[in-house]
């Protein structure tokens, strides 16, 4: 199984819209980094958690020609705007795109993207098969996915173990009873925002402090901002095992 990092930028994305710091002006690829998404391509089943605003681009950038499924990690635009996009894929595949998410995302998909579920289907819409998923272990083919619960402030959100590899984004909190379902995770994906203060985000140091207490072999930051600094000076002064990832960086599993 691999999986690919389509994004690994915050909801404004790195270079920030009319930002001049040295991380946005930086010439480094991997400081570009588009909105935060996974590439997950079984012998089965290929699978994107979470269709942000740059879903289109994504698609195009990792050559990916066959979609099976979205599963989504919550409701912030972030995470959710690129949906329309899959009507590529409806096309090419003559048939619809099964979309997993909790009962709060499904009711924001409702909102966000109200033409699809109308009983009148305008030609070209997108076509979708919605599952609803909670905190139970769930199947897309031979990918078993197991829901974490974590808090993105006060918003409860999912993030996603599977086999060895446990990916989460959006985190500010995390319960041990959570944590325990993460703990033996050879790979961790985990948010860090940024080394200053936030409300709703792990810092650098809250990031790193997660990562040693789970203990995986090997970490990853994803959801970076330009807050962070450039990865060619943070990324050298990680602990041992703990790595800023960046867009298009694979990962087997």
């Amino acid at each position: 199984m691999t999986i690919t990092f389509l994004g690994t930028g915050t909801s404004q994305g790195v270079p920030v819209i009319a930002c001049g710091c040295e991380v946005c002006t930086s010439t480094d690829a991997r400081d570009k980094r588009l909105r935060t998404s996974i590439l997950i391509e079984a012998e089965d089943k290929t699978v994107v958690i979470d269709s942000g605003p740059d879903f289109r681009y994504q698609m195009l950038r990792a050559n990916v020609k066959h979609l099976d499924a979205i599963v989504f990690t919550h409701e912030h635009k972030d995470h959710v705007a690129g949906m329309d996009d899959i009507r590529a894929f409806n096309y090419k595949q003559q048939g619809a795109v099964d979309i997993y998410a909790d009962e709060r995302v499904q009711l924001a998909l409702h909102r966000e993207f109200p033409y699809i579920f109308e009983n009148y289907k305008y030609p070209g819409i997108p076509q979708i098969d919605l599952h609803l998923i909670g905190t139970e272990p769930f199947d897309i083919g031979s990918i078993s996915f197991t829901p974490i619960q974590v808090m993105h402030y006060k918003l409860p959100i999912l993030g996603f173990r599977i086999k060895d590899f446990t990916y989460i984004t959006d985190a500010k909190t995390v319960s041990e009873a959570e944590k325990d379902k993460i703990r033996g995770s050879k790979i961790l994906v985990i948010n860090a925002l940024q080394i200053d203060t936030h409300i709703s985000h792990f810092t650098l140091e809250e990031a790193i402090a997660f990562a040693q207490d789970l203990g995986a072999d090997e970490t990853y930051f994803t959801h970076i901002g330009h807050r962070m600094g450039k990865h060619q000076d943070i990324d050298p002064e990680l602990p041992q095992g703990i790595f800023l990832a960046y867009d298009g960086l694979k990962l087997e599993i």
